[in-house]
């Protein structure tokens, strides 16, 4: 199998980023997404982990870090049926709304996870 087109770094922690990873994992049939979970392997953070749990971030070979949704996009054009949404995603005012669109996002997160964490239920008294 030739090597990852692409290096994605995530929070392994995070209900919603596992969610999005494990679509994508399926998504990825070629195999061309080297996937990171960064809870797990801070060893192979490019930069500070906070930074890399505070944005999504992703590298195209050998280039350049993307964050945001420049790095969804290029996550995008990995997968064949995504890919015409990352080459759309290249025209600077198509990237900017995107981002625009992910820094709301980046908002409300906090509270989206906090929904998707199970709830902890309280033990049943014994009879």
């Amino acid at each position: 199998m030739p090597a990852p087109e692409l290096t994605v770094w995530f929070d392994g922690d995070c209900p919603l980023c596992r969610r999005e990873i494990s679509l994508m994992r399926r998504l990825d049939q070629r195999g061309a997404i080297h996937f990171v979970d960064v809870a797990g392997d801070a060893t192979s953070c490019p930069i500070d982990r906070n930074e890399l749990l505070a944005r999504f971030h992703a590298r195209e070979g050998d280039g350049v870090l993307l964050s945001g949704a420049a790095a969804f996009a290029a996550m995008w054009r990995a997968v064949p049926m995504l890919r015409p949404l990352g080459i759309l995603a290249r025209w600077p005012p198509a990237l900017a709304l995107l981002e625009f669109a992910y820094r709301g996002f980046l908002r409300v997160r906090p509270a989206l996870q906090r929904a998707l964490q199970p709830r902890q239920q309280s033990p049943q008294p014994r009879s």
